[in-house]
């Protein structure tokens, strides 16, 4: 199945930035487009160049899209003020990146992250101002095959997202949250609204994290990692790490959160691996110490042992360093 540029009409359509044009940004940012929402997009480098000569093309479980035309730029300043600020470069990218955000936030914007890790929300409140940061999180395997190029292997695109924790309801980025998840659930995604957006992107994190982190060090896909005991064994340990500095925290976990998320693991497609995984193999920039790195970091400040990422930080941390430089 295969669609094209003709936009699905809005009601309502929104203004809105996508601050990286990834993966995750490209689907997210097409599907939007494609609804007849006023999105552009901040980019750099050769997916700047590709985007602005070709489009982008989205080959995906959902239906392919061919966009032949989008608004790129590389200057944020350029924009003007937008009603939604998707933030979707890398995660150890956010605090550098969140002050050149604020041309683009006007009194009623919402500024929503969607990183793996649990710290983006509150570089950008530090640099953006609380009211106008809301917690958010995308649940999707999607990968680039080449700048502008981007393959969707699996799951309906989620987008989860709501107020910080203390925030006031009133605050100027809650105006936006029930117009954002209609412009989601329009362009054919999914939108969630948890009650408490503090355990769901610790959830999000905790599905992410271990499996990123063994089969990185194991070099090796899903099906191996979790049908080998000794290595299942390791996501298993793992993961009750990442849930005891989560419970450090002040994460609320359901009781059954490393189960759920083993069952998840299962249900993965045998040959596939997480984007950090990906990066660290092919020694690219990377989110391990958003990811890994964040695990040692937390269990460290609030005295929670983590032998198992204190080991495989130590293992991995070779392979992240020169991508970083």
């Amino acid at each position: 199945m295969s669609v094209t540029d003709t936009a699905v009409r809005s009601v309502d359509p929104l203004r809105i930035a996508v601050i990286g044009a990834g993966a995750v940004g490209g689907v997210f940012g097409a599907r939007l487009q494609h609804a007849g929402h006023d999105v552009v997009f901040v980019a750099r480098g050769a997916i700047l160049d590709v985007l602005r000569r070709d489009g982008l093309s989205l080959e995906s479980i959902d239906g392919n899209l061919r966009l032949t035309s989008v608004q790129v730029t590389d200057d944020v300043s350029s924009i003007g003020i937008v009603d939604v600020v998707l933030v979707c470069v890398k995660a150890t990218q956010v605090a550098a990146i969140a002050p050149t955000l604020r041309p683009l936030v006007g009194a009623a914007t919402a500024v929503i992250p969607l990183q793996n890790g649990v710290e983006s929300s509150s570089h950008l409140a530090a640099a953006l101002g609380s009211p106008h940061v809301l917690e958010g999180l995308a649940r999707v395997l999607v990968e680039l095959d080449g700048p502008g190029r981007i393959r969707h292997t699996a799951v309906t695109p989620i987008v989860e997202f709501g107020l910080r924790a203390g925030a006031p309801a009133e605050s100027p980025a809650y105006v936006q949250i029930a117009r954002f998840a209609s412009a989601i659930r329009e362009s054919g995604l999914h939108a969630v609204l948890p009650p408490d957006m503090g355990v769901a992107y610790w959830e999000k994190f905790l599905f992410i994290e271990p499996i990123g982190a063994v089969g990185a060090a194991a070099r090796a896909p899903f099906g191996v990692v979790r049908s080998i005991p000794e290595t299942r064994a390791l996501l298993d340990a793992a993961l009750h790490e990442v849930c005891n500095v989560g419970q450090a925290v002040g994460v609320a976990w359901p009781d059954d959160s490393v189960e759920r998320v083993l069952a998840r693991y299962d249900s993965l497609p045998a040959d596939g691996t997480t984007s950090l995984q990906r990066d660290l193999m092919a020694g690219r920039p990377s989110e391990f110490e958003a990811q890994t790195g964040a695990v040692v970091r937390l269990g460290r400040l609030h005295a929670v042992a983590t032998p198992v990422h204190d080991a495989l930080y130590a293992l991995l941390l070779p392979t992240a360093q020169p991508a970083a430089h």
